[in-house]
Protein backbone atom coordinates (compact mmCIF):
# COMPACT_ATOMS: atom_id res chain seq x y z
CA UNK A 1 0.00 0.00 0.00
CA UNK A 2 0.53 3.59 -1.01
CA UNK A 3 2.36 5.61 2.28
CA UNK A 4 1.83 9.02 3.53
CA UNK A 5 3.18 12.19 1.74
CA UNK A 6 4.80 12.91 4.70
CA UNK A 7 7.07 9.80 4.78
CA UNK A 8 9.36 11.38 2.09
CA UNK A 9 11.12 13.25 5.13
CA UNK A 10 10.76 11.28 8.06
CA UNK A 11 12.16 8.31 6.77
CA UNK A 12 15.21 10.44 6.13
CA UNK A 13 15.67 11.92 9.53
CA UNK A 14 14.32 8.69 11.27
CA UNK A 15 17.48 6.79 9.60
CA UNK A 16 20.00 9.80 10.44
CA UNK A 17 18.62 9.86 14.09
CA UNK A 18 18.85 5.09 14.38
CA UNK A 19 22.59 5.54 12.37
CA UNK A 20 23.76 8.67 15.11
CA UNK A 21 24.11 10.86 12.29
CA UNK A 22 21.40 13.38 14.22
CA UNK A 23 23.09 13.23 17.55
CA UNK A 24 20.42 14.09 20.78
CA UNK A 25 19.73 18.25 21.06
CA UNK A 26 20.24 18.25 16.96
CA UNK A 27 18.10 21.06 15.70
CA UNK A 28 16.25 19.67 12.72
CA UNK A 29 15.18 21.78 9.53
CA UNK A 30 12.68 24.27 9.79
CA UNK A 31 9.25 23.44 8.64
CA UNK A 32 9.39 26.21 5.94
CA UNK A 33 12.92 24.44 5.03
CA UNK A 34 11.51 21.01 4.79
CA UNK A 35 8.12 22.57 2.72
CA UNK A 36 10.69 24.35 0.07
CA UNK A 37 13.49 21.11 -0.47
CA UNK A 38 10.71 18.18 -0.70
CA UNK A 39 8.11 20.83 -2.74
CA UNK A 40 5.32 19.27 -0.25
CA UNK A 41 2.64 22.03 1.91
CA UNK A 42 2.96 23.37 5.56
CA UNK A 43 0.37 21.00 6.98
CA UNK A 44 1.80 17.88 5.28
CA UNK A 45 5.24 18.70 7.55
CA UNK A 46 3.48 19.16 10.39
CA UNK A 47 1.80 15.97 10.09
CA UNK A 48 5.53 14.34 9.73
CA UNK A 49 6.47 16.05 12.83
CA UNK A 50 3.98 14.84 14.80
CA UNK A 51 4.67 11.56 13.13
CA UNK A 52 8.39 11.51 14.78
CA UNK A 53 7.13 12.88 17.71
CA UNK A 54 4.27 9.85 18.30
CA UNK A 55 7.48 7.55 17.30
CA UNK A 56 9.70 9.39 20.65
CA UNK A 57 12.33 10.47 18.03
CA UNK A 58 11.82 13.84 18.15
CA UNK A 59 10.36 16.82 20.52
CA UNK A 60 8.76 20.39 19.76
CA UNK A 61 10.24 23.32 21.09
CA UNK A 62 7.96 25.71 21.21
CA UNK A 63 9.31 29.20 19.82
CA UNK A 64 12.74 27.39 18.90
CA UNK A 65 11.58 24.56 16.57
CA UNK A 66 11.88 20.59 16.50
CA UNK A 67 14.79 18.79 17.85
CA UNK A 68 16.23 14.96 18.46
CA UNK A 69 14.66 14.24 21.81
CA UNK A 70 17.82 13.70 24.60
CA UNK A 71 16.07 10.55 25.78
CA UNK A 72 16.35 8.32 22.82
CA UNK A 73 17.91 4.86 24.10
CA UNK A 74 17.52 2.16 21.12
CA UNK A 75 17.22 -0.88 22.92
CA UNK A 76 18.44 -3.89 21.56
CA UNK A 77 16.27 -6.33 20.19
CA UNK A 78 16.26 -9.87 21.57
CA UNK A 79 17.79 -13.13 20.06
CA UNK A 80 15.53 -14.97 17.36
CA UNK A 81 14.07 -18.51 19.43
CA UNK A 82 15.26 -21.30 17.72
CA UNK A 83 12.64 -23.72 17.57
CA UNK A 84 12.64 -27.11 16.09
CA UNK A 85 9.23 -29.38 13.83
CA UNK A 86 8.01 -30.91 17.02
CA UNK A 87 3.92 -31.87 17.23
CA UNK A 88 2.41 -31.07 20.84
CA UNK A 89 -0.17 -32.09 22.47
CA UNK A 90 -2.02 -29.01 24.14
CA UNK A 91 -1.18 -29.43 27.43
CA UNK A 92 -0.36 -26.47 30.08
CA UNK A 93 -0.77 -25.22 33.18
CA UNK A 94 -3.51 -22.95 34.10
CA UNK A 95 -2.14 -19.72 34.84
CA UNK A 96 -5.46 -17.23 34.25
CA UNK A 97 -4.67 -15.48 37.37
CA UNK A 98 -1.58 -14.34 35.71
CA UNK A 99 -3.68 -12.68 32.66
CA UNK A 100 -6.75 -11.21 34.24
CA UNK A 101 -7.27 -9.13 37.50
CA UNK A 102 -8.77 -12.47 39.04
CA UNK A 103 -5.85 -12.76 41.63
CA UNK A 104 -5.99 -11.26 44.84
CA UNK A 105 -3.04 -8.28 46.41
CA UNK A 106 -2.13 -5.56 46.28
CA UNK A 107 -2.87 -3.59 43.21
CA UNK A 108 -0.97 -0.86 41.79
CA UNK A 109 -0.95 -0.77 38.31
CA UNK A 110 -2.33 -3.93 36.08
CA UNK A 111 0.10 -4.53 32.58
CA UNK A 112 -1.86 -7.88 32.03
CA UNK A 113 -5.27 -7.10 31.04
CA UNK A 114 -5.88 -6.62 26.84
CA UNK A 115 -8.65 -4.27 26.90
CA UNK A 116 -9.27 -0.96 27.26
CA UNK A 117 -10.32 0.68 30.74
CA UNK A 118 -13.12 3.32 31.75
CA UNK A 119 -11.07 6.40 30.80
CA UNK A 120 -10.26 4.82 26.74
CA UNK A 121 -13.76 3.08 26.43
CA UNK A 122 -15.97 5.81 24.08
CA UNK A 123 -18.68 5.99 26.77
CA UNK A 124 -20.26 8.61 25.86
CA UNK A 125 -20.55 7.67 22.21
CA UNK A 126 -21.63 4.00 23.04
CA UNK A 127 -24.59 4.81 25.54
CA UNK A 128 -25.58 8.12 23.33
CA UNK A 129 -25.79 5.26 20.48
CA UNK A 130 -27.89 2.27 22.60
CA UNK A 131 -30.65 5.15 23.45
CA UNK A 132 -31.06 5.72 20.25
CA UNK A 133 -31.67 2.44 19.08
CA UNK A 134 -33.46 1.40 22.48
CA UNK A 135 -36.35 4.00 21.42
CA UNK A 136 -36.18 3.20 18.13
CA UNK A 137 -36.39 -0.69 18.21
CA UNK A 138 -38.03 -0.41 21.56
CA UNK A 139 -39.68 -4.18 22.00
CA UNK A 140 -38.13 -5.67 18.98
CA UNK A 141 -34.57 -5.75 20.27
CA UNK A 142 -35.87 -8.71 23.04
CA UNK A 143 -36.69 -11.01 19.92
CA UNK A 144 -34.50 -13.14 18.29
CA UNK A 145 -32.26 -11.71 15.50
CA UNK A 146 -31.57 -13.63 12.46
CA UNK A 147 -29.10 -16.74 13.16
CA UNK A 148 -26.27 -15.23 10.72
CA UNK A 149 -26.63 -11.76 12.17
CA UNK A 150 -28.11 -8.37 11.32
CA UNK A 151 -27.95 -7.97 7.48
CA UNK A 152 -27.57 -4.32 8.14
CA UNK A 153 -24.76 -4.99 10.06
CA UNK A 154 -22.94 -7.77 7.38
CA UNK A 155 -23.09 -5.33 5.00
CA UNK A 156 -21.47 -2.52 6.54
CA UNK A 157 -18.73 -4.49 7.93
CA UNK A 158 -18.78 -5.86 3.90
CA UNK A 159 -18.64 -2.51 2.88
CA UNK A 160 -16.07 -1.19 5.28
CA UNK A 161 -13.55 -4.32 4.47
CA UNK A 162 -13.64 -2.48 0.98
CA UNK A 163 -11.26 0.09 2.74
CA UNK A 164 -8.59 -2.15 3.29
CA UNK A 165 -9.17 -3.94 -0.47
CA UNK A 166 -10.58 -6.94 1.28
CA UNK A 167 -13.64 -8.52 -0.36
CA UNK A 168 -16.23 -10.27 2.58
CA UNK A 169 -19.29 -11.39 0.97
CA UNK A 170 -22.20 -11.03 3.45
CA UNK A 171 -23.69 -14.90 2.36
CA UNK A 172 -19.97 -16.36 3.96
CA UNK A 173 -20.50 -14.18 6.63
CA UNK A 174 -21.76 -14.81 10.69
CA UNK A 175 -22.48 -12.75 13.33
CA UNK A 176 -20.57 -14.51 16.69
CA UNK A 177 -20.29 -14.01 20.08
CA UNK A 178 -16.83 -12.42 20.12
CA UNK A 179 -13.27 -13.23 18.36
CA UNK A 180 -13.13 -15.99 21.00
CA UNK A 181 -16.27 -17.69 19.43
CA UNK A 182 -15.30 -16.71 16.26
CA UNK A 183 -12.09 -19.00 16.80
CA UNK A 184 -14.09 -22.01 17.94
CA UNK A 185 -16.59 -21.98 15.15
CA UNK A 186 -13.78 -21.63 12.61
CA UNK A 187 -11.30 -24.32 14.15
CA UNK A 188 -14.60 -26.82 15.01
CA UNK A 189 -15.45 -26.66 11.28
CA UNK A 190 -12.28 -27.36 9.42
CA UNK A 191 -10.63 -29.84 11.85
CA UNK A 192 -11.50 -32.85 14.12
CA UNK A 193 -9.93 -33.72 17.40
CA UNK A 194 -6.21 -35.26 16.93
CA UNK A 195 -5.49 -33.10 13.50
CA UNK A 196 -2.51 -31.22 13.77
CA UNK A 197 -2.71 -27.65 13.25
CA UNK A 198 0.21 -25.12 12.74
CA UNK A 199 -0.14 -21.86 15.37
CA UNK A 200 2.26 -18.82 15.51
CA UNK A 201 4.03 -18.99 18.26
CA UNK A 202 4.51 -17.12 20.93
CA UNK A 203 0.57 -17.44 20.96
CA UNK A 204 -1.96 -16.07 23.32
CA UNK A 205 -3.27 -18.23 25.96
CA UNK A 206 -6.98 -17.97 24.47
CA UNK A 207 -6.21 -19.36 21.84
CA UNK A 208 -3.86 -22.12 22.97
CA UNK A 209 -7.38 -22.87 25.63
CA UNK A 210 -9.66 -23.07 22.02
CA UNK A 211 -6.53 -25.74 20.62
CA UNK A 212 -6.73 -27.56 24.09
CA UNK A 213 -10.38 -27.68 24.31
CA UNK A 214 -11.01 -28.88 20.64
CA UNK A 215 -8.09 -31.44 21.39
CA UNK A 216 -5.87 -30.45 18.13
CA UNK A 217 -2.14 -31.38 18.00
CA UNK A 218 0.23 -28.28 17.18
CA UNK A 219 3.44 -27.35 14.98
CA UNK A 220 4.63 -23.94 16.66
CA UNK A 221 5.86 -21.51 13.70
CA UNK A 222 7.90 -19.09 15.36
CA UNK A 223 7.53 -15.62 14.91
CA UNK A 224 10.72 -14.15 14.68
CA UNK A 225 11.37 -10.31 15.54
CA UNK A 226 12.91 -9.48 12.23
CA UNK A 227 10.97 -11.22 9.96
CA UNK A 228 7.97 -12.15 11.37
CA UNK A 229 5.87 -15.04 11.38
CA UNK A 230 8.45 -17.53 9.89
CA UNK A 231 7.43 -18.15 5.99
CA UNK A 232 10.22 -21.18 5.41
CA UNK A 233 9.71 -22.68 8.69
CA UNK A 234 5.74 -23.16 7.90
CA UNK A 235 6.61 -24.67 4.52
CA UNK A 236 8.72 -27.54 6.07
CA UNK A 237 6.37 -28.35 8.55
CA UNK A 238 3.68 -28.74 5.41
CA UNK A 239 5.83 -30.59 3.59
CA UNK A 240 6.68 -33.32 6.64
CA UNK A 241 2.85 -33.63 7.94
CA UNK A 242 -0.49 -33.60 7.77
CA UNK A 243 -1.65 -30.31 8.62
CA UNK A 244 -5.41 -29.41 8.29
CA UNK A 245 -5.29 -25.59 9.16
CA UNK A 246 -2.72 -22.34 10.00
CA UNK A 247 -3.83 -20.08 13.13
CA UNK A 248 -2.40 -16.84 12.47
CA UNK A 249 -2.63 -12.93 13.79
CA UNK A 250 -0.89 -11.00 10.64
CA UNK A 251 -1.89 -7.94 11.71
CA UNK A 252 0.24 -6.64 14.74
CA UNK A 253 0.56 -10.12 16.32
CA UNK A 254 -0.01 -10.75 20.13
CA UNK A 255 2.00 -10.60 21.76
CA UNK A 256 4.72 -9.05 19.61
CA UNK A 257 2.74 -6.56 17.57
CA UNK A 258 4.52 -7.39 14.62
CA UNK A 259 3.04 -7.46 11.04
CA UNK A 260 3.60 -9.01 7.97
CA UNK A 261 3.85 -7.00 5.17
CA UNK A 262 1.75 -8.08 1.64
CA UNK A 263 4.39 -10.53 0.14
CA UNK A 264 4.84 -12.34 3.35
CA UNK A 265 1.28 -12.82 3.67
CA UNK A 266 0.94 -13.70 -0.44
CA UNK A 267 4.14 -17.02 0.25
CA UNK A 268 2.28 -18.22 3.14
CA UNK A 269 -1.18 -18.19 1.25
CA UNK A 270 0.55 -19.91 -1.49
CA UNK A 271 1.62 -22.88 0.58
CA UNK A 272 -1.53 -23.31 2.22
CA UNK A 273 -3.05 -23.69 -1.37
CA UNK A 274 -0.69 -25.66 -2.31
CA UNK A 275 -1.39 -28.37 0.25
CA UNK A 276 -5.15 -27.77 0.80
CA UNK A 277 -4.82 -25.91 4.51
CA UNK A 278 -7.26 -23.83 5.86
CA UNK A 279 -6.32 -20.29 7.04
CA UNK A 280 -7.85 -19.15 10.14
CA UNK A 281 -6.76 -15.27 10.21
CA UNK A 282 -7.22 -13.16 13.60
CA UNK A 283 -7.96 -9.44 12.37
CA UNK A 284 -9.00 -8.44 15.41
CA UNK A 285 -6.13 -5.48 15.92
CA UNK A 286 -6.13 -4.73 12.31
CA UNK A 287 -8.21 -1.24 12.58
CA UNK A 288 -5.06 -0.13 15.06
CA UNK A 289 -2.02 0.61 13.12
CA UNK A 290 0.07 3.51 14.19
CA UNK A 291 1.80 4.34 11.03
CA UNK A 292 0.67 4.64 7.44
CA UNK A 293 -2.08 2.97 6.28
CA UNK A 294 -4.62 0.75 7.25
CA UNK A 295 -2.60 -2.92 6.21
CA UNK A 296 -4.38 -5.84 4.45
CA UNK A 297 -5.65 -8.72 5.14
CA UNK A 298 -4.36 -12.55 3.97
CA UNK A 299 -8.29 -12.69 3.00
CA UNK A 300 -7.99 -9.98 0.50
CA UNK A 301 -5.29 -12.30 -1.45
CA UNK A 302 -7.40 -14.96 -1.47
CA UNK A 303 -9.53 -16.44 -4.06
CA UNK A 304 -10.10 -20.15 -3.14
CA UNK A 305 -12.36 -19.88 -0.34
CA UNK A 306 -9.25 -21.37 2.32
CA UNK A 307 -8.94 -18.35 4.18
CA UNK A 308 -11.59 -17.87 7.38
CA UNK A 309 -10.63 -14.55 9.24
CA UNK A 310 -12.31 -13.48 12.47
CA UNK A 311 -12.15 -10.00 14.48
CA UNK A 312 -14.55 -8.37 17.02
CA UNK A 313 -15.10 -4.76 18.70
CA UNK A 314 -14.03 -5.61 22.00
CA UNK A 315 -10.39 -4.21 21.55
CA UNK A 316 -11.55 -0.90 19.50
CA UNK A 317 -14.74 -0.12 21.26
CA UNK A 318 -15.02 -1.68 25.00
CA UNK A 319 -14.49 -5.13 26.01
CA UNK A 320 -18.33 -5.34 26.85
CA UNK A 321 -19.47 -5.82 23.47
CA UNK A 322 -19.68 -9.50 23.22
CA UNK A 323 -19.71 -9.01 19.13
CA UNK A 324 -17.69 -10.43 16.55
CA UNK A 325 -17.71 -11.86 13.19
CA UNK A 326 -16.19 -14.48 10.81
CA UNK A 327 -16.05 -14.53 7.05
CA UNK A 328 -16.15 -18.48 6.23
CA UNK A 329 -15.41 -18.15 2.79
CA UNK A 330 -15.99 -21.93 1.20
CA UNK A 331 -16.64 -23.43 4.69
CA UNK A 332 -20.02 -21.29 5.41
CA UNK A 333 -22.30 -24.46 5.69
CA UNK A 334 -20.01 -26.27 8.71
CA UNK A 335 -19.52 -22.93 10.32
CA UNK A 336 -22.93 -22.16 10.04
CA UNK A 337 -24.34 -25.07 11.81
CA UNK A 338 -21.52 -24.83 14.50
CA UNK A 339 -22.65 -21.35 15.09
CA UNK A 340 -26.24 -23.02 15.49
CA UNK A 341 -25.16 -25.22 18.30
CA UNK A 342 -23.80 -22.43 20.43
CA UNK A 343 -26.51 -20.51 20.15
CA UNK A 344 -28.96 -18.97 17.84
CA UNK A 345 -28.29 -15.04 17.95
CA UNK A 346 -26.12 -12.56 19.55
CA UNK A 347 -27.30 -9.96 21.31
CA UNK A 348 -29.50 -7.76 18.96
CA UNK A 349 -28.29 -4.58 21.16
CA UNK A 350 -25.07 -4.98 20.70
CA UNK A 351 -25.64 -5.64 16.79
CA UNK A 352 -27.73 -2.84 16.19
CA UNK A 353 -25.23 -0.14 18.27
CA UNK A 354 -22.37 -1.48 16.47
CA UNK A 355 -24.33 -1.12 13.17
CA UNK A 356 -25.34 2.17 13.39
CA UNK A 357 -21.50 2.93 14.39
CA UNK A 358 -20.40 1.38 10.82
CA UNK A 359 -22.67 3.20 8.69
CA UNK A 360 -21.38 6.78 9.71
CA UNK A 361 -18.26 8.11 10.89
CA UNK A 362 -18.73 7.70 14.64
CA UNK A 363 -16.68 4.87 14.62
CA UNK A 364 -13.79 5.75 12.59
CA UNK A 365 -13.42 9.30 14.23
CA UNK A 366 -13.03 6.88 17.33
CA UNK A 367 -10.34 5.15 16.12
CA UNK A 368 -8.59 7.23 15.05
CA UNK A 369 -7.70 9.45 18.18
CA UNK A 370 -7.26 5.81 19.79
CA UNK A 371 -4.21 4.71 17.13
CA UNK A 372 -2.68 8.26 18.63
CA UNK A 373 -3.56 7.35 21.97
CA UNK A 374 -1.94 3.68 21.65
CA UNK A 375 1.22 5.03 19.72
CA UNK A 376 2.04 7.44 22.41
CA UNK A 377 1.51 4.73 24.84
CA UNK A 378 3.52 2.42 23.11
CA UNK A 379 6.58 4.81 23.14
CA UNK A 380 6.52 5.59 26.52
CA UNK A 381 6.19 2.12 27.70
CA UNK A 382 8.99 1.64 25.38
CA UNK A 383 10.62 4.98 27.26
CA UNK A 384 10.37 3.97 30.63
CA UNK A 385 11.56 0.14 30.14
CA UNK A 386 14.80 1.61 28.36
CA UNK A 387 15.16 4.26 31.52
CA UNK A 388 14.34 1.85 34.26
CA UNK A 389 15.60 -1.36 33.14
CA UNK A 390 18.66 -0.67 30.93
CA UNK A 391 20.42 -3.47 29.65
CA UNK A 392 18.31 -6.09 31.81
CA UNK A 393 15.35 -6.08 29.47
CA UNK A 394 14.85 -6.02 25.35
CA UNK A 395 11.89 -5.55 23.44
CA UNK A 396 10.26 -5.63 20.19
CA UNK A 397 9.07 -2.65 19.09
CA UNK A 398 5.35 -3.06 17.77
CA UNK A 399 3.88 -1.62 14.28
CA UNK A 400 0.66 -1.25 16.01
CA UNK A 401 -1.86 -3.33 18.56
CA UNK A 402 -1.88 -3.40 22.42
CA UNK A 403 1.21 -5.29 23.21
CA UNK A 404 4.68 -4.95 24.30
CA UNK A 405 6.69 -8.13 23.87
CA UNK A 406 9.64 -8.06 26.47
CA UNK A 407 12.41 -10.35 26.95
CA UNK A 408 14.88 -9.81 30.61
CA UNK A 409 18.13 -10.98 30.28
CA UNK A 410 19.77 -14.72 30.35
CA UNK A 411 20.58 -13.95 33.84
CA UNK A 412 17.42 -12.83 35.25
CA UNK A 413 15.93 -14.67 38.32
CA UNK A 414 11.89 -14.89 37.11
CA UNK A 415 10.59 -16.15 39.99
CA UNK A 416 12.16 -13.18 41.95
CA UNK A 417 11.24 -10.71 39.20
CA UNK A 418 7.36 -12.37 39.53
CA UNK A 419 8.04 -11.94 43.46
CA UNK A 420 9.29 -8.39 43.22
CA UNK A 421 5.98 -7.75 40.92
CA UNK A 422 3.56 -9.21 43.52
CA UNK A 423 5.63 -7.10 46.36
CA UNK A 424 5.07 -3.85 44.36
CA UNK A 425 2.06 -4.43 43.29
CA UNK A 426 2.32 -4.62 39.22
CA UNK A 427 1.31 -7.31 37.14
CA UNK A 428 2.52 -8.33 33.46
CA UNK A 429 1.96 -11.26 31.49
CA UNK A 430 4.56 -14.19 31.52
CA UNK A 431 5.83 -15.14 28.67
CA UNK A 432 5.25 -18.95 29.60
CA UNK A 433 1.52 -18.72 28.81
CA UNK A 434 1.95 -18.11 25.30
CA UNK A 435 3.15 -21.77 24.32
CA UNK A 436 2.65 -25.51 24.92
CA UNK A 437 6.72 -24.84 25.09
CA UNK A 438 8.98 -23.61 27.82
CA UNK A 439 10.36 -21.16 24.91
CA UNK A 440 9.26 -18.07 26.61
CA UNK A 441 10.27 -18.43 30.32
CA UNK A 442 12.17 -15.27 30.22
CA UNK A 443 10.06 -13.30 28.24
CA UNK A 444 6.52 -11.29 29.47
CA UNK A 445 4.06 -9.28 27.56
CA UNK A 446 3.05 -5.57 28.92
CA UNK A 447 -0.27 -4.10 27.37
CA UNK A 448 -0.08 -0.46 27.25
CA UNK A 449 -3.78 0.26 25.87
CA UNK A 450 -4.35 2.16 29.32
CA UNK A 451 -3.30 5.87 30.05
CA UNK A 452 0.03 5.65 32.40
CA UNK A 453 -0.38 7.21 35.71
CA UNK A 454 2.02 8.37 38.21
CA UNK A 455 1.43 5.06 40.24
CA UNK A 456 2.25 3.13 37.15
CA UNK A 457 5.28 4.79 35.90
CA UNK A 458 6.72 4.72 39.87
CA UNK A 459 6.07 1.14 39.76
CA UNK A 460 8.02 0.27 36.80
CA UNK A 461 11.00 2.62 37.86
CA UNK A 462 10.49 0.87 41.97
CA UNK A 463 10.74 -2.47 40.09
CA UNK A 464 13.82 -1.49 37.43
CA UNK A 465 15.73 -0.37 40.68
CA UNK A 466 15.32 -3.99 42.39
CA UNK A 467 16.48 -5.51 39.44
CA UNK A 468 19.68 -3.39 39.53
Amino acid sequence: MAGYKFEIFTSEIEKNIKEGIFKPGYKLPSVRAIKEKYQISISTVQVGYEHLILRGLVESIPKSGYYVCNNIQIMVEPLAIKHKLVVRDPIFSNHLALTTSLKKSRKISEFNVAAPGNLVIPQKLLLRTMQQVIREKGARLLQYYPADGLSALKENIAKRSVSYKTRINTHELLITDGALQALFIALSAVCSAGDVIALESPSVFSVLEVIRILRLKVIEIPVDYKIGFDVDFFRKACEQGSIKALVITPNFHNPTGIMLSDEQKMMLLNIAQKHNIAVVENDIYGDLYFHGQRPSTIKSFDESGLVLTYSSYAKTLAPGIRLGWLSSGQFMARTEQVKFALGSTVSPLYQEVVSRLLEGSSYDRHVRAFRIHLAKNAQLAINLLSTYFGENAFVITPAGGYNLWVKMAEKTDMNYFYGQCEKIGIRFTPGYTFSFSSAYDKYFRLVFVDTFDPKSIEAIKLLGQRLA
